[in-house]
């Protein structure tokens, strides 16, 4: 019927089903969340980024060798720990570390935790920030390794090495994580 100018139709067909998600809005919450650990993210790109920048700018605000390596050292190993033990757990579900059974051997575990496609989805923007972080750096350290080299500022090969080899270390744990830790998390941890 007509009403006033206006057509009235039905709010809803009989014949559509309709579905109500109830129950999902955390869900719903995680998707739309493109960064649902922002402290974790900020701390992946804090130290790595601050190593590269003091390397870069250290001796416009310090005379002091000292003074510079032992500040970008620092940052480099927080930038290593925070990576290892935090930031690859929380950002893509992954970690990696060295145990020594009773023997004295060394064995390295990689371990990959199942996440559901919902799941996934939410934390692709984090995922992204973490692995472009991951690969980047220890490309700008390799670049700082052979301008460093060529430049003959040879007092700086030993922190630009270190640089590479924390940076480089973490990049391959994880991409073994990636390519090859099949067993969950959960699984691994239920042993102990």
């Amino acid at each position: 019927g007509c009403w006033g100018g206006f057509s009235l139709q039905p709010l809803v067909d009989d014949t559509e089903d309709v579905s109500l998600d109830f129950g999902n809005e955390e869900e719903l919450a995680l998707r739309k969340a493109r960064i649902r650990h922002p402290l974790a993210t900020f701390f992946h790109l804090f130290f790595r980024v601050s190593a590269i920048v003091t390397y870069l700018l250290c001796d416009w605000f310090s005379k002091s060798f000292v003074a510079c390596f032992v500040t970008i050292l620092l940052l480099l190993s927080f930038d290593f720990w925070s990576v290892k033990n935090v930031t690859g757990r929380l950002l893509v579900g992954l970690r990696w570390w060295n145990q020594i059974d009773e023997d004295g051997k060394s064995h390295w575990i990689f371990e990959a935790k199942k996440v559901s496609t919902s799941i996934a989805a939410s934390t692709e923007a984090e995922a992204r920030i973490f692995w472009l972080g991951l690969i980047i750096c220890p490309v700008i350290w390799t670049v700082f390794f052979f301008s460093t080299l060529f430049s003959l500022k040879l007092k700086w090969l030993a922190l630009v090495i270190a640089g590479i080899s924390l940076q480089t270390a973490n990049l391959y744990g994880y991409i073994h994580c990636k390519l090859g830790g099949k067993k969950s998390i959960t699984k691994v941890t239920s042993r102990f």
